[in-house]
């Protein structure tokens, strides 16, 4: 559950407070009446929370004065709670409908929203971690050090904006979308910077499996992209530690921008072509899974329905990366 804070207008509250009771509550609390103003307290079931903050959200739009904000809570119980407890136990049974079961859960769009505006985001912190990881994951191929790579996957940040591309698209927020898509891109320009540096002055690099290894691309490629990808996703649905899904993520985009950017230092262009096949096929299977990921989870626009200019981002926004993932599995099959 969580608890929403709304400060309504006084003129408002009489038209808002029947409609924010049509919807499933705990406990209601009508609190202190300031500058024009009324707090109203809300113990909202979390899988209601988006659907109360979408109707908050469009009241907030129409009228000024509307300030919401929500919390998470830890523990929350009262008589009625404690007794409905006691009865499941006897009858060992949950009232979950067959529709509950199979849906994922999720955070709220209204809070995903946030954290992906925060992680599609160009920053100082960003920029310094994709320098310290490319630095030594070039270090790492130079050595032919496995512990190395797997380190400079712990700290690369690039699940964030990968994953927010896949979030923008569903959204068909085309602003976030190239936000995103810009952060991780500059994130790729400075990792081949690097290792194109490493690999002019260090030729060792070629030699190493681990450079090796990423100079093929396989069928088994495409399923470890996907699996990345959609475990990103739910990452970021249920509000999971990034930590052990961004290696996953890294795992696919990291080592092979570094052979990448090693090969260019080279002039080795046939590894050049097949590290940049890999690439281009981690990150279109990344995006792709991470798409149906929030699709199937239900995020969805506000009025998604009546707004024919984000349906159709929604559709171009996919398709290109659906179309995408269907030319590099086609040239993949033709170059094996």
């Amino acid at each position: 559950m969580q608890l929403i804070e709304v400060y309504i207008p006084k003129h408002k509250y009489e038209d808002v407070k029947p409609a924010l009771d049509k919807f499933s509550q705990e406990s209601v609390w009508k609190e202190y009446e300031i500058n024009d103003r009324v707090l109203m307290r809300m113990i909202v079931a979390e899988e209601e929370v988006e659907e109360v903050l979408d109707y908050l959200e469009a009241v907030s739009s129409m009228s000024e004065g509307f300030e919401t904000i929500l919390f998470p809570v830890h523990t929350y119980f009262s008589r009625e709670t404690i007794k409905e407890k006691e009865t499941e136990e006897k009858s060992n049974k949950k009232n979950v409908s067959n529709e509950e079961k199979g849906r994922l859960l999720r955070a709220s769009r209204q809070e995903l929203t946030h954290t992906i505006d925060k992680k599609s985001h160009l920053t100082m912190n960003y920029t310094l971690l994709i320098i310290f990881s490319a630095i030594v994951a070039a270090g790492g191929f130079i050595n032919d050090s496995e512990a190395v790579v797997i380190g400079a996957m712990a700290i690369a940040p690039l699940i964030g904006p990968a994953i927010s591309v896949s979030f923008a698209a569903v959204l068909g927020d085309l602003k976030k979308l190239w936000q995103a898509f810009s952060t991780l891109m500059i994130g790729f320009a400075i990792i081949v910077g690097i290792a194109s540096s490493f690999g002019y002055f260090f030729e060792e690099g070629t030699q190493t499996t681990q450079y090796t290894s990423r100079t093929t691309v396989s069928i088994a490629d495409i399923f470890i992209a996907l699996a990345s990808g959609a475990a990103g996703a739910l990452a970021l649905l249920n509000r999971v530690s990034s930590g052990m899904v961004g290696v996953m993520v890294a795992v696919a985009l990291l080592p092979p921008t570094v052979t990448f950017g090693i090969s260019i230092g080279q002039m080795l262009w046939v590894d050049t072509y097949w590290s940049f096949l890999l690439i281009m096929t981690n990150v279109t299977c990344i995006f792709l899974s991470g798409i149906i990921i929030f699709f199937v989870s239900g995020i969805r626009p506000v009025k998604w329905k009546e707004e024919v200019t984000i349906n159709v981002s929604r559709i171009l926004s996919t398709g290109i990366v659906a179309l995408l993932f269907i030319t590099l599995v086609v040239v993949l099959i033709l170059s094996m």
